[in-house]
């Protein structure tokens, strides 16, 4: 049985205030030609269909617009939802929408109830594990303690007690949104930090012949039976190295992963980072490359030039983002504050925050945990409301 596994499409989403709602509808299409193409046996989105959670109208046209081409397709297609859509009104409709062949799955409680689909080998259990809120699930999956780890374990812990009910032979796929250990991440994902702690070991897919997991943007494989298939467009300049892509996965009669081929999806535009002196960017024919380019520019002159933007813009029309550098910086703390920033968590950020307005860190772990309990509970009471709206 083969499966096309996408995810993180993001609909609604913007570039540095560039309109991605085209480029999405191009993914779309070419979506939609892969699963013909390719003859595949199922369509699997393993979360964050939307950017947000009250996505805008547009973004809801082309979700709509998705879902009707690939029930023509006469495709089953299994759908969960991530971090970043809202569960509720993703899964609308869903048991009427199950009966065209697109199921969505994002009541946490039904993680146990696959999609069974069959071939001449026998039955195929597809079960779609939406993004699971720690604090929120906790106490409904009797998992012993408010982690990722803890509550992704128990929800699979119900999955391999199902498919231990089913006949011999049956296989099994699980969609996940998560942060697995291994993964590489880049700027554009959200924190999903519990604790200090996001990741959760690949261990806790042990039992399943396929985890098609979405949340992290890159394609990468975390062993072959557990891939991420990234976005399917490039959302930072973090992912300017990125090759956007999806995964054609076909399962073998025994469970075995027969093939896994990556995909590619259309790219709106090139990304670059450049940096440098900037007579150096707007002179040097070694970034002529570059002129067509979405661009993050870096500048390195010791001294800010005047007008930048305007002159950069001039060779390369399409810089989307500009820092400074500056070449031979000595003060403490040197860089552009974004640059200081980056790779730190919100808990790392506060906690300078604190030791700079006081003069001096934390004395001890339980000022430290105090802190870190405010920034669960601020992102907990976020999904509660989304939850009750």
């Amino acid at each position: 049985m083969k499966f096309l596994h996408t995810s993180d499409w993001h609909l609604g989403r913007s570039f540095h205030r560039v309109n991605l709602l085209g480029a999405q509808a191009a993914f779309i299409d070419h979506l939609v030609t892969t699963v013909r193409e390719h003859e595949v046996d199922a369509v699997l989105v393993a979360g964050d269909v939307y950017d947000r959670a009250v996505p805008p109208l547009p973004a809801v046209a082309l979700y709509d617009q998705a879902l009707h081409r690939l029930a023509d397709l006469g495709v089953p297609t299994v759908m969960i939802s991530g971090n970043h859509d809202s569960a509720r009104r993703l899964g609308v409709g869903a048991g009427l929408i199950g009966r065209a062949g697109i199921h969505l799955r994002t009541d946490p409680a039904g993680c146990a109830d696959p999609v069974v689909l069959a071939d001449v080998h026998g039955d195929v259990a597809l079960y779609g594990l939406p993004y699971l809120e720690p604090a929120l699930v906790k106490d409904a999956f009797g998992a012993g303690k408010v982690s990722h780890e803890a509550v992704l374990g128990s929800a699979m812990d119900r999955i391999r007690a199902d498919l231990a009910g089913r006949a011999p032979g049956t296989r099994s796929v699980v969609l996940a949104h998560a942060f697995v250990t291994g993964g590489q991440a880049s700027d554009s994902e959200r924190d999903i930090a519990v604790g200090g702690v996001e990741a959760v070991p690949a261990g806790v897919f042990d039992g399943v012949d396929y985890a098609a997991l979405g949340h992290l943007h890159g394609c990468q494989t975390i062993n072959e039976r557990v891939r991420y298939s990234g976005s399917p467009l490039a959302y930072s300049f973090s992912e300017a190295d990125h090759r956007k892509t999806m995964w054609v996965v076909e399962l073998g009669p025994e469970g075995e992963i027969v093939s896994a081929e990556r995909v590619d999806t259309p790219v709106p535009r090139a990304l670059a980072r450049i940096r440098g002196p900037l007579e150096e960017l707007l002179s040097e024919s070694a970034y002529s490359a570059y002129e067509e380019c979405w661009l993050e520019a870096t500048l390195t002159d010791p001294v800010r030039p005047e007008d930048p933007m305007a002159r950069l813009a001039a060779r390369f029309p399409h810089t989307l983002s500009l820092a400074f550098d500056p070449e031979g910086r000595t003060e403490e703390g040197g860089g552009s504050y974004a640059q200081r920033l980056k790779g730190r968590s919100d808990q790392e950020i506060a906690e300078d925050f604190v030791a700079h307005v006081r003069g001096g860190g934390f004395t001890d772990e339980a000022e430290r945990a105090v802190l870190q309990g405010a920034f669960d509970d601020v992102r907990v009471d976020d999904g509660r409301q989304e939850t009750h709206r």
